[in-house]
């Protein structure tokens, strides 16, 4: 693209540095605009609160930063990170029972939050058209209701001065306050979708037991919704440093507090008390903190009646997820590569904004699927939207999803699809292709597994009564 051409991305996390990197693509120059000052490395800061607690990074989310910022992945394997092959490296109780641990193409990554967000930034920031303005607030958009022009920002000192620019890219989290600046330039007001189970967290980092620090899998017992009680999950993720990272959640009338004495009960408390008895072998680093940041909410831009050139909404910003899916900095990334498709195609013709904010939507669609229909099956959810796949899904619906579930515990065709659906990597549509429904006609009858399917080589990784306690099957 010729021409001095600048772009500005509201929000230094990791949805901003992946939108100021396609910006980077198409423009002579760009600024991100940050309320933080940002660390020079893997360091937890105000900005991302949520940073404490488990994040997954899914195969499908992975693929798109690695085609944005390629040596991303092998970054991260060199400084700690793990990469999971799902479901072969998870001992998982889904809701269905035991997943049996079958080969699949599909992967995860877990690390610390803040390893992973530096990693991105770091390799964003190689690119010299990037630059961040640290310190420094938006507080409102300039230009009309046909074309934003740019953004007023606010410095530490509180003087405010004009940021001009070609295309300005929200991604300033769940606090966005592009509603109301919108309504400030006289558009509509924007069509809000609501899914609230009430779910809080609460994590702890412990130190993995010596022989189980150099590899272990993750392991997840999940809730099960739609059995008339609150749900309760839990999750240990192996991360950087010999350490797990555990985080334990429930929807509303199960939440976890957030006394260390607790979090050993509350992890006995969930459906299999797998994780307490791991963590009894480990020692913890810290205190428990918890998040009540779990809201689905869904902002529905792509159907304004009228949308500015110029503009973009993206990440939590645009969609925020309940967290225990880990389906948010996927959606980010896939979100992006949305972007660039249309950048490249429209350039900064009129219409190119409208066109992506729409395909950033079809990026989010899938995910938002996943969680809220999911989380509405809980007691006491909470529901604000008039989509009727959420208002009023049919039951023959959740009847076909509970089928596929059940036989993906087993059943390697089914699983496969299953996993690609769930990390991403695939749309849920495959979920009803000729080849799963095949399968799931021809699929054997199984023996459920009763105990934690881990090897006799991760048993041996332990010893005495934990150990004993993780029998294999």
């Amino acid at each position: 693209m010729s021409g001095e051409t600048h772009a500005v991305v509201l929000g230094g996390g990791l949805a901003g540095m992946l939108a100021a990197t396609v910006l980077a693509r198409h423009m002579a120059a760009v600024t991100v605009v940050e309320r933080d000052v940002l660390p020079d490395g893997p360091r937890q800061r105000r900005g991302v609160p949520q940073a404490r607690h488990a994040h997954l990074l899914w195969s499908g989310g992975a693929r798109a930063i690695e085609s944005l910022l390629p040596g991303t992945a092998e970054r991260l394997l060199s400084l700690g990170a793990h990469r999971l092959a799902v479901p072969r490296d998870i001992v998982w109780f889904t809701p269905y029972g035991w997943q049996r641990r079958l080969p699949g193409s599909e992967f995860m990554f877990t690390c610390g939050r803040p390893l992973l967000d530096w990693v991105v930034r770091d390799q964003a920031l190689n690119d010299k058209r990037v630059t961040v303005l640290a310190e420094t607030e938006a507080v409102e958009l300039t230009g009309t209701a046909d074309r934003v022009t740019g953004v007023r920002v606010r410095g530490a000192n509180g003087d405010t001065a004009d940021l001009p620019a070609d295309f300005v890219v929200d991604t300033a989290g769940r606090g966005s306050a592009m509603r109301r600046w919108l309504g400030a330039l006289g558009l509509p007001p924007v069509e809000e979708d609501v899914v609230d189970s009430g779910i809080a967290y609460a994590t702890r980092v412990f130190r993995a037991p010596p022989a189980a620090a150099g590899g272990f899998p993750m392991v997840n017992v999940a809730a099960a919704p739609g059995v008339g009680k609150p749900g309760r999950n839990g999750a240990l993720a192996p991360i950087e440093d010999g350490r797990w990272l555990v985080t334990l959640a429930g929807t509303r009338g199960a939440e976890p507090t957030t006394e260390d004495d607790a979090f050993l009960d509350f992890a006995r408390s969930l459906r299999h008390p797998v994780i307490a008895e791991l963590l009894e072998r480990a020692e913890p680093l810290g205190p428990v903190t918890g998040s009540r940041s779990t809201v689905n909410r869904r902002l529905r831009y792509d159907r304004m009646p009228h949308w500015p050139d110029g503009l973009l909404v993206l990440g939590d910003a645009l969609a925020a997820f309940n967290p225990i899916y880990g389906h948010g900095m996927s959606s980010a990334a896939l979100g992006a590569l949305a972007l660039d498709r249309e950048l490249a195609r429209g350039r900064l013709a009129p219409g190119t904004a409208r066109a992506a904010q729409r395909a950033v939507a079809e990026a989010v669609d899938d995910p938002w699927m996943l969680a809220t229909t999911q989380d509405i099956c809980y007691p006491g959810v909470r529901v604000d939207s008039t989509d009727p796949r959420i208002a009023s899904r049919p039951p023959e619906q959740q009847q076909y999803t509970d089928m596929v579930s059940t036989a993906a515990l087993y059943d390697p065709v089914v699983s496969a699809a299953a996993m690609r659906v769930t990390a991403l990597a695939a749309p849920v549509s495959l979920l009803q292709s000729t080849k799963v429904v095949m399968a799931l006609r021809t699929a054997a009858r199984h023996q459920p597994l009763t105990a934690p399917p881990f090897s006799v080589a991760e048993r041996a990784r332990l010893d005495g009564d934990a150990a004993a306690a993780l029998t294999t099957t």
